[in-house]
């Protein structure tokens, strides 16, 4: 196992679509969503070195430099899905699979990152009106629940319910109730690859629950969590001989020549 990074790495991504198109969502969080994200992962880890990119810059903000020194990247979309170019999906991709952590937060369910990564549709069930949400710990001992009361409770949220078309977690980590009886799998793991992969639900461009001490320390933990632990690298397929146990012949594969094109700015 690789030792862990110090200082670790992240890298805070927003769709940044909201803020700049609606005044109450702009008043919420002035320094966007990504900024609340970032500022509740600085707070619970100081060390952390915290870089954030939003999808109007150059290439999303998420170029091959960035990605292969970011440790841990965070990922909030909502409104422009089918906007984020295709050959920076492929990019993050490659890198999760080498083991950069992802934590896929709240609509970011329905992103192109979060769908290739679990190969399903991602769909759910939903209400935005002000129901209270309780996130009830299912896995006590797991280090993404440090320091987290049980249940954590958020007043105003948008609702997300089952049936959640993902493939079956890992590690199912959070449960959350609605006021309208709803459940939902709201904190969960997934590995691909190297990598490490956080879905958590709580976060809404409504409702100012990026500012929630509890749920930023969730996040936080996660990041902490999603570190890597190998180095960076593809898993790769290697043809070994009678008796050869370290140092197989390499077949070239998909992802040793990927069909990423230079990105325009």
């Amino acid at each position: 196992m690789a030792p862990s990074t110090t200082p670790l790495r992240v890298t805070v991504w927003g769709e940044n679509v909201h803020e700049k198109v609606e005044a109450h969502v702009a008043e919420r969080y002035p320094d966007g969503m990504h900024g609340a994200i970032a500022a509740g992962i600085q707070e619970n880890l100081p060390d952390a070195v915290i870089t954030v990119v939003t999808m109007d810059m150059p290439e999303h903000g998420l170029t091959e430099e960035l990605l292969a020194n970011t440790d841990v990247l965070t990922w909030w979309g909502h409104a422009a899905h089918g906007d984020v170019d295709d050959l920076i999906v492929d990019r993050v991709h490659r890198h999760v699979l080498s083991g950069m952590g992802l934590l896929v937060l709240h609509s970011g369910h329905w992103s192109k990152i979060f769908g290739k990564l679990m190969g399903t549709t991602c769909t759910l069930r939903w209400r935005s009106e002000h129901d209270q949400e309780l996130v009830w710990t299912v896995n006590p001992q797991h280090p993404i629940t440090r320091g987290v009361p049980n249940p954590i409770v958020i007043p105003e949220q948008e609702m997300y319910g089952e049936y959640f078309d993902v493939p079956t977690p890992d590690e199912l980590i959070f449960i959350s109730g609605f006021t309208g009886g709803e459940v939902f799998r709201s904190g969960m793991t997934y590995r691909r690859g190297w990598g490490k992969i956080f879905f958590f639900s709580p976060g809404d461009q409504d409702f100012p629950v990026y500012h929630h001490k509890d749920v930023r320390r969730v996040i936080a933990n996660a990041v902490d969590w999603a570190r890597p632990e190998h180095e960076r690298e593809i898993p790769q397929l290697r043809r070994y001989d009678l008796g050869e146990y370290f140092d197989g012949q390499h077949y070239a594969g998909p992802f040793d020549h990927p069909l990423e094109a230079p990105v325009q700015a």
